[in-house]
């Protein structure tokens, strides 16, 4: 069998998950295995209400991408009911989506995933005027993809490396690092220079102020964050906030604060970590499925739901050959649930749109570990097509590189010219996590785009947000069948509804960690997180580094949980959500 090492929890992400894994003799991992230990349940709450609520449940899934399930939910409904939202709506979520993903990769790349690759008491270590030289090697590797300038470094002077030093000092020192206590300085899979851990340590404290300011951005026109507030089915509602020069004004200072930081310290830093990490990335280690889908993302223009030119293009690319890009076909995507802990009617995957949720809890083996043969994930098992795929960043730049898309392969190959890289270091935990940073670059150069037409559409005149429609005309004595295909941050989302005379009648969401982080299915074929730990190598098991940095680079949200149980399958609680007089209790 060989050596059982188990990772619980993982952290550093949303949600409960656990990483069981087999090692050889080498100490190279064999086998994986995948459990998610939370159950979400939100879609048995949907059931009766009317949909039209539906969204602002619907966002309660996650309380880290809580705009995307808000916006995934509201175009469930909107295809449903044959809604199409106007122009300025298309733009404000556009905007509000966007917010959502320059905010959220930055803050995974510095304060979710960077430990795996820096190792901060390393740069104690440091020189902060060679640390001053090696910022300004790497951002002066790079030219801005819109002027041609050269990028200059972010806060990178040798006074502020030596500060940021010495307040690392000072906090090792007291015995108190805070955030940075309780990991594996000094394993050998750290690579890094200390002068190149001093760049990324400055960086990650600066990220946490920048990160505060691109909060905002989606605050704007979104209401608040999280759990945004202005959108309904048919359009927006922050009519007031686009008509105010003053609001479009504060919108674009603050998205040119975050290009700043994401060209001039986020771009670098990736770029010299994936320089110092070459050798994986092009050995291919945490590569797993090879498979990868995107349902494609943000709307270009007006066109009805799913005829329309798309921002990040749908396709389906299997054993990553480039020459072939697949169509998505909503109606080939199931979910099985042979090794979940949940149980269908019948003997077979099914369709969202006949999607059931019904517990089976059976709970681990007598040593404590996953049954590996019997159910072992509160996560169901996605299937498109009798394939396991990959979803996420890397699969959206995959796909739209593979589709020749123009501003897609202007952004990724900028970035492989960049570091001297071949497109095949993509295929990797490296290329996963740069997939990312060029999505990052690229969305918050097309935000401006998007900003510059809303406020051009406005001082026309049109200041239309929603798009007028009858309820009780489409949806009295009818059956309604709608479905929303996104991209999160963190991949593809799908939500689909069925209405029954104005009611919801069944519901359903296949999230991105649900394709990524799902158990084996019926034919025994492993998830995504599963097959990218296959042939990773440990330095030292008792330090599972690599694990994590491979997991990590799918940026997990295991999503909430809404009904607890213990091991042995009490109930601890119940929370009801009743519709009070128009209001929500929970």
């Amino acid at each position: 069998m060989g050596k059982h090492l188990v990772v619980d929890p993982i952290t550093r992400i949303e949600g409960h998950l656990r990483i069981e894994t087999i090692l050889d003799e080498n100490n190279v991992i064999v086998d994986a295995y995948s459990s998610s230990t939370m159950w979400r349940g939100i879609e048995i709450i949907m059931k009766g209400r009317d949909p039209r609520d539906v969204p602002l449940l619907a966002m309660r899934i996650c309380g880290v991408c809580t705009g995307t399930h808000y916006y995934t939910s509201t175009q469930t409904v909107e295809h449903a009911l044959g809604v199409v939202p106007p122009k300025n709506a298309r733009l404000v979520r556009n905007l509000i989506q966007g917010s959502l993903y320059i905010h959220d990769h930055v803050v995974h790349f510095y304060h979710l995933h960077a430990l795996d690759w820096v190792d901060v008491v390393s740069a104690l270590k440091a020189d902060p005027a060679k640390a001053a030289a090696e910022a300004k090697k790497w951002a002066n590797m790079l030219t801005d993809p819109v002027t041609g300038e050269t990028i200059q470094p972010w806060n990178a002077g040798e006074g502020a490396f030596r500060a940021v030093q010495e307040r690392l000092k000072k906090f090792v020192k007291a015995g108190r690092l805070g955030p940075f206590a309780n990991a594996y300085w000094g394993n050998k899979s750290y690579k890094l220079t200390p002068e190149q851990n001093l760049v990324a340590v400055s960086h990650y404290l600066d990220a946490l102020d920048i990160q505060r300011e691109m909060a905002k951005l989606m605050a704007i026109f979104g209401g608040k964050n999280p759990h945004p507030q202005s959108l309904v089915v048919g359009g927006v509602t922050c009519v007031q906030d686009i008509q105010n020069p003053a609001r479009l004004g504060q919108f674009e200072s603050l998205l040119r604060l975050s290009r700043e930081f994401i060209y001039r310290a986020y771009l670098p830093d990736l770029l010299m970590a994936g320089a110092v990490y070459a050798d994986e990335a092009l050995a291919g280690v945490g590569r797993g499925l090879g498979n990868y889908m995107a349902y494609g993302d943000f709307r270009m223009d007006d066109n009805p739901w799913y005829k329309g030119k798309l921002l990040f293009p749908q396709g389906v690319v299997l054993n990553m050959d480039l020459s072939t890009v697949y169509d998505v076909d909503q109606s080939k995507i199931t979910e099985d649930v042979t090794h979940s802990w949940y149980e269908y009617d019948v003997n077979q995957p099914l369709h969202p749109f006949e999607g059931q949720t019904n517990p089976k809890y059976t709970g681990f083996r007598k040593d404590g570990t996953l049954d590996p043969k019997g159910k072992y994930s509160w996560i169901k098992s996605p299937i498109y097509d009798d394939h396991r795929v990959e979803v996420g960043p890397l699969a959206r730049m995959i796909v739209g590189y593979a589709r020749g898309d123009e501003r897609i392969k202007h952004y990724v190959d900028w970035l492989l010219k960049s570091g001297n890289l071949p497109v095949k270091v993509l295929f990797s935990t490296v290329g996963r996590t740069a997939a990312r940073a060029v999505e990052t670059a690229l969305m918050v150069d097309v935000m401006k785009e998007w900003l510059d037409e809303l406020a051009k559409n406005v001082a026309s005149g049109d200041l239309s947000t929603w798009t007028e429609y009858d309820f009780d005309a489409l949806t009295k004595g009818k059956e309604l069948k709608g479905y929303g295909l996104t991209e999160a941050p963190r991949g593809a989302l799908g939500h689909w509804i069925k209405i029954k005379d104005g009611k919801v009648e069944n519901y359903q969401a296949v999230v991105p960690s649900t394709w990524n982080g799902a158990p084996r299915d019926y034919k025994n074929r492993m998830g995504a997180y599963e097959a990218s730990l296959i042939g990773t190598k440990m330095s030292n098991p008792d330090q599972p580094l690599e694990i994590l940095r491979t997991i990590h680079s799918f940026d997990p949200c295991i999503a909430c949980a809404v009904h607890v149980i213990d091991a042995k399958g009490k109930e601890l609680g119940v929370y009801k959500v009743e519709p009070v007089g128009g209001a929500c209790l929970i």
